[in-house]
């Protein structure tokens, strides 16, 4: 699992049968203080996560094959949760 930022969403208008009707994200890896960790990475995303919001990823392919019903996707990464952020403290 890995814990990103949404830093965009992909617009196709061809694209693999499996991906019809689904929204792609990319998404920034981010540590736990918010620091960027590697590449971006692109994540089917069922939940409808905002710009710059906090998810967690799944990289298991067979938990995104099974979400779009087709064994055969080349999909690999999905959104599993939206993360909260913490409220700041006042005094």
């Amino acid at each position: 699992m890995i814990m990103a930022r949404v830093d965009g969403v992909i617009v196709s208008t061809i694209c693999h049968p499996s991906m019809e009707g689904c929204r792609s994200i990319i998404c920034q890896p981010v540590d736990q203080s918010g620091r960027e960790e590697g590449e971006p990475i692109l994540a089917l995303d069922p939940l409808s996560a905002g710009q710059h919001q906090r998810v967690l990823i799944s990289t298991d392919g067979s938990k995104t094959r099974d979400h779009v019903k087709d064994p055969k996707s080349p999909l690999r990464n999905i959104v599993l949760a939206i993360l909260d952020t913490p409220e700041k403290e006042t005094a």
